[in-house]
């Protein structure tokens, strides 16, 4: 009897998970009664900047077409994880989400460059890789893996954020469970710093660090606000050990589809909602720090140069297995 209905149950699942895939088959870009319809789901929390900023493209869109182009927001992973909302992009399922530069690492692996250590110099420099030549053939590189890339949107600086003690030093790492996105570069780099990565997804990240399956995360203010992580962690350790930017990325299968107006419509929204969003995250990290110190987090500055010499952990290993990404590194650092 209890095989019969797990069977059932399984096979009720099964159902439930090829209904959902069907109905986005069918309207991942749809032009019912010629309006084009486009598809956006992504993880994060309404109250996100970058959310925000795809609300403003979708408003964009819908003033350049005169209503004839539309993109549906749906957040909060409401049709999926990170990683399951890119398979469903790839195979044309879903039109565009909003990723992580450092989940595209095993779609893309060009891409993986964004999150290596202290890639940048400061903010400037940042922004000038990324509109410029270099940022253009990484939006493109994932063209051959199904996938355009629009924009970047600025994620700003990632650090530690723990339960028990502020990360002071590379020392504070070793021995914690941090959480890690689904990126090898992640991985290392924790591990250089001689702690134990494990990857969870942020929608499972608040549970895992009440049950103490991992002892904190690395993340960036807004994130770490909106989420509600500092009211289980209640150090923040500003180190800006990464500035992994997220990208706006449209399914090749959709783009195809779409018209010359309708791609120059849609190109030209995401650029404005970039421009927007790098305004509005520098509001929003301001005003997140503001907030999670009220709320009783402890926020220290450890010098960074420590976390800079153990980082170089991560180059000396890419200059020998992977040359030409470590070229490309050194051509990035010197733009």
């Amino acid at each position: 009897m209890r095989e019969s209905i797990n069977k059932n149950s399984r096979f009720n699942l099964f159902r439930t998970g090829f209904s959902i895939l069907l109905v986005l088959t069918f309207s991942a870009c749809s032009k019912p009664g010629g309006v084009r319809i486009l598809k956006l789901g992504h993880g994060l929390d309404t109250s996100h900047p970058v959310h925000e900023a795809m609300i403003f493209m979708a408003d964009r869109i819908e003033e350049k077409s005169g209503g004839e182009m539309i993109i549906q927001v749906y957040p909060n992973q409401q049709l999926g994880s990170e990683r399951e909302l890119v398979e469903l992009l790839q195979i044309g399922s879903l039109a565009m989400t909003k990723v992580s530069t450092a989940a595209m690492e095993g779609f893309a692996p060009e891409i993986k460059v964004l999150s290596q250590p202290y890639l940048f110099r400061d903010d400037a420099h940042q922004v000038k890789v990324l509109e410029g030549p270099i940022g253009k053939e990484l939006l493109a590189a994932g063209e051959k893996y199904w996938f355009k890339g629009l924009c970047f949107y600025d994620a700003g600086k990632r650090s530690f954020y723990t339960k028990d003690k502020p990360v002071n030093t590379p020392e504070d790492i070793r021995g914690l469970k941090i959480r890690v996105m689904e990126s090898p570069t992640a991985v290392r780099l924790i591990q250089s710093f001689g702690g134990s990565p494990t990857p969870v997804s942020f929608g499972e990240l608040y549970t895992a660090l009440q049950q103490g399956i991992v002892d904190g995360a690395e993340n960036n203010p807004p994130s770490l606000l909106t989420s509600r992580h500092y009211e289980v962690c209640k150090f923040y350790s500003i180190n800006e050990h990464t500035a992994v930017p997220d990208m706006m990325i449209v399914s090749t299968k959709v783009w195809e589809r779409l018209s010359e107006q309708e791609r120059l419509w849609l190109q030209e929204a995401a650029d404005e909602s970039a421009t927007f969003q790098y305004e509005l995250w520098a509001e929003s990290v301001e005003e997140s720090m503001k907030v999670l110190q009220e709320a009783g987090v402890q926020v220290s500055y450890p010098d960074k140069a420590p976390f800079e010499k153990e980082a170089e952990k991560v180059y000396e290993a890419l200059k020998i297995e992977d040359p030409e990404m470590y070229a490309l590194v050194q051509k990035i650092k010197s733009y």
